[in-house]
């Protein structure tokens, strides 16, 4: 089993960073300028980033990560901070949010955001985030997706 939550806290990452390349770019839509698209997506990364940093610097839960509370090891990898927010999870949905809105694959897109929430259930599982700390994740990627607000309706 903890093979298994491992997988799921850690490496579907990497299997959501694998889908999210190759559609983002190999399936953009015609005639979509790609220079654009790949700004927007830089530009709601380092938004989401820059945020969740800027509020984890003043905030943080007044509970240390789950694995250390019970006394147990980390079923999952973790960086040596406090937790919130959960970067793993930061990370996946604003690939998932990339692939939403730039490829207008919606299908995909929900399949991605489906392996998000498997990653934030296994990063809970593996101890090494509470709840708080995988939703925080979510809010800060869907935060920098603002950014794709500015995409023009239509190209001239």
């Amino acid at each position: 089993m903890d093979i298994f939550i491992r997988f799921i806290a850690d490496g579907l990452v990497l299997v959501i960073a694998a889908i999210g390349a190759y559609f983002l770019i190999f399936k953009l839509p015609k005639g979509s300028n790609r220079l654009h698209a790949y700004a927007r997506i830089v530009m709601a990364g380092l938004t989401a980033v820059l945020a969740a940093k800027l509020v984890a610097s003043f905030y943080q839960p007044d509970v240390a990560r789950p694995f250390v509370e019970l006394g147990v090891a980390a079923k999952a990898a973790y960086l040596d901070n406090a937790g919130f927010p959960s970067d793993h999870v930061l990370f996946t949905s604003a690939i998932a949010y990339a692939v939403w809105f730039e490829t207008k694959q919606k299908n995909i897109a929900i399949l991605l955001f489906i392996l998000v929430a498997f990653v934030a259930l296994g990063r809970v599982l593996a101890l090494v985030h509470s709840p708080t700390d995988v939703l925080g994740g979510f809010v800060f990627a869907s935060f920098g997706a603002l950014w794709y607000l500015t995409k023009p309706k239509k190209q001239f």
